[in-house]
């Protein structure tokens, strides 16, 4: 298949264009410079996403079959948010349409089962464009990405302790490589029971509280387990004082969401929610791939993996 995938430049939209062309999928890159480090095997072209005019000559006469979409806001602040995970996908989607394409797999998130921030609103607003398209479409959500999740490993290591929430057992995930999650993107192209679907996706094995992620370090070092609890309160006050002082100051009112998006982090599951109970369901939460997060742990410790945090980092 000849397909366009957007996002390419991050670490999962470079494990998924690795992925396709491991399957042997024909890929165009659409990035912000044409001189972006990406497989030499996949073609690349410039194109601002906002410029609908360049997109539309992209798509021109039959190009591609399917769109693959792997953006994501980098800060999920309002305007960020707005920009990217919806604007941004919807003027890919209305070239591909106009242009014949058949397809579209869309990267999103699990958290937007319970939307309260602003990147989380405009997933699903895109989520919704892309239903309502005509085109044949695949939703992924996945849980917690392993980058999210190793920010401690230097910490740990020199001897501090582990941070958690609470008594670091209020939230749980499934935690899932780039690889793992690549291999399940890409795959929503040819099989026919991912297709017009909302797929949530975790990572092998069973769900994993942030104290069991810092007891598995703590193992892996030969350490003694030492943690130190960091209040949610604490999370409410700093958020509450950076919005008010936010009405004043433009700067502070995009902390403020960022701290917000730290507190629903620290207080939310991400696995799929019970639209009934209301409860975090870790047994109803699909797995795929076979890395889990202490491998890649064991990794890096190794030498032979490094910690990519990027904007996604809790600690």
């Amino acid at each position: 298949m000849r397909v366009c995938v957007v996002g390419a430049t991050g670490t999962i939209g470079r494990a998924t264009v690795a992925a396709l062309m491991a399957r042997g999928q024909s890929v165009t890159c659409l990035v912000r410079r044409a001189d972006a480090d990406l497989s030499r095997s996949a073609t690349v072209v410039a194109a601002n996403l906002a410029d609908t005019g360049k997109l539309g000559e992209v798509f021109a006469n039959g190009r591609f079959d399917a769109v693959v979409s792997c953006l994501a806001s980098r800060t999920g602040v309002p305007t960020d948010a707005w920009d990217v995970d919806y604007r941004a996908n919807l003027n890919v989607l209305e070239a591909a349409q106009v242009a014949g394409v058949t397809q579209f797999v869309l990267l999103s998130a699990i958290c937007v089962q319970k939307p309260l921030l602003a990147f989380q609103h405009a997933k699903l607003a895109f989520e919704a464009e892309l239903v309502a398209s005509g085109l044949r479409w695949s939703i992924v959500r996945p849980t917690a990405f392993f980058k999210s999740l190793s920010g401690q490993i230097e910490r740990v290591k020199a001897g501090r302790p582990f941070l958690i929430f609470g008594n670091g057992e209020l939230t749980a995930c499934k935690p899932i490589s780039d690889g793992d999650l690549a291999a399940y993107i890409a795959d929503c192209l040819t099989q026919e029971d991912r297709w017009n679907r909302i797929l949530p996706i975790g990572g092998p094995g069973d769900a994993i509280t942030p104290r069991q992620q810092g007891e598995a370090l703590f193992a892996m070092l030969g350490k003694r387990p030492s943690f130190r609890s960091v209040p949610l309160a604490m999370l409410d006050m700093i958020a509450g004082a950076l919005g008010l002082f936010g009405r004043v100051i433009p700067g502070l009112a995009t902390k403020a969401e960022l701290a917000r998006i730290g507190r629903y982090y620290a207080s939310e599951s991400m696995l799929v929610l019970d639209p009934v109970t209301g409860r975090y369901d870790a047994a109803a939460t699909p797995s795929t791939g076979s890395e889990t997060l202490f491998d890649h742990y064991r990794a890096v410790l190794e030498g032979s993996a490094e910690v990519d945090r990027g904007d996604h980092a809790v600690f």
